[in-house]
Formats: structure tokens, sequence, C-alpha cells
């Protein structure tokens, strides 16, 4: 976000070489105990036709929680709610503890902006082949946004760089969203770390407790949710 010359404020989301976009994708993750037979939620989900992943809770024997996304957010107080509310998922008990609402957002540095805010995430989250995921919410220190703009990048780029060797040996996979506003935690960020096996997502985040931006300006971190997909929407 940036203010023009004459105060607008412009929401547009900036990639390199001037790109810009009004669009960007929600995704949202709502969880749920005492679930009994998956296959009617499974069928749930394939009557509607809406772009979702039904995960089994990995910490809890009859735990499931379904993340479903969309560009357009009334699409969680409409078609997702209508859903969640109805039939199997409305006989099931919320956890609203792990509830999760973020938005794709550009750094400026993006290469393809459409790519990075629209199509990529959803084929991470969509992918059969990386049934694995690990979702939490994460809040910066003050610390953080006092620090100059070439200091937070330093910050940033080594934790980036640690997660792109594990995404280029197709060890761990990231969704990262904004949720500056949408928590009602107050949380800054929400990651999604998606993979063909757990153990190196569990890795992933253990590395990352030693950069710079864990150690020192990551004020919470969860809860988190871990779990195997059940189902996944086709990929559009």
């Amino acid at each position: 976000m940036s203010t023009g010359d004459e105060g607008t404020v412009d929401l547009r989301e900036r990639g390199a070489n001037q790109q810009t976009s009004e669009r960007r994708l929600f995704v949202q993750l709502q969880a749920f105990g005492g679930a009994g037979d998956a296959k009617l939620l499974v069928r749930a989900l394939e009557t509607s036709r809406i772009e979702a992943v039904l995960y089994q809770d990995v910490n809890d024997p009859r735990g499931i929680a379904v993340l479903g996304l969309s560009e357009d957010p009334t699409f969680f107080v409409g078609p997702f709610r209508e859903l969640l509310n109805a039939g199997p998922f409305g006989d099931l008990v919320r956890k609203p503890e792990l509830t999760m609402l973020g938005r794709t957002y550009a750094s400026g540095f993006e290469a393809d902006l459409d790519e990075w805010l629209l199509r990529r995430p959803r084929r991470t989250a969509l992918n059969p082949a990386w049934p694995w995921a690990i979702w939490y919410p994460l809040r910066r220190t003050g610390a953080f946004a006092r620090l100059s703009p070439q200091e937070q990048g330093t910050v940033i780029r080594e934790h980036s760089v640690l997660g792109r060797a594990y995404g280029d040996a197709d060890l761990a996979h990231d969704v990262r969203l904004a949720c500056h506003g949408l928590d009602v935690n107050d949380n800054d960020f929400v990651i999604g770390l998606v993979g063909r096996e757990l153990h190196p997502l569990s890795h992933l985040v253990q590395a990352m407790r030693k950069t710079a931006q864990t150690s020192q300006y990551i004020h919470t971190l969860g809860p988190f949710f871990v779990g195997h997909a059940l189902w996944q929407a086709p990929l559009r």
C-alpha cells in the first residue's frame, strides 16, 4: 500500500517491473472436532464444488479442518458458511482457537505478480502430491517495525533463503498470507507449510528458530494445526 501525490490511498499489490494488481487470494482454515464418517464430509465438499482442502487432524483422532480459498471474501460468509452450517459439517464441534484467515500479498520483487498472488498458492494447497500440512499464525514484535527497510530486508532474506532451499529440494512448500486486522488475536501473518512428508515440515520450523526473525522479532507463534489431506478440490 502507498499514497499518491495527492494523498490518495493506493491498495494495489506491486511486483517487479512496475507490475500492479488489484487481485489477491483469501484463504481460511476452519477446524472441528467430533467427526465420524469422513466420507459424508467428502461428499458434501464434492457436491459444493468449492475450492477447498479437507484435512484429518493429526492431533485429534476425531478432528478435521477445512481450508477454503477464494478471491472474493464474501465467499466466507456465503457458500463456505452455508457448507459449514449444513449437512454433516453442521453437526461438528468448531475449534475457534484454530481459525485462521489471511490474504496473499506481494513484497514488490515478484517477477510474475499473478503467479505469486493467485496461481502458486492454489497449486501449493491443492497439490495431491503434497498432502501433509502445518498451518500457523505469527505476530512480529514492535522492534521489527522500527527497523530500517534495509535492516528488515536483511532479516527477511535470511528467512526466505532457508525456506527456498527446502522448496527447491521438494521438502516443504509455503503459502504466505497477511492477516492484519483479520485475526482475532491480532496476528500479522498466517503460514502454511505443505509437502510429501511430515518430518521435513517440522524440520523447517525447527531450522527457522535459529533465524534472526524468529529468535529476535517474533512475538507469538501458533497455535499449530497439523493435518493430512483427505480430499482436495481439483485445480482449476
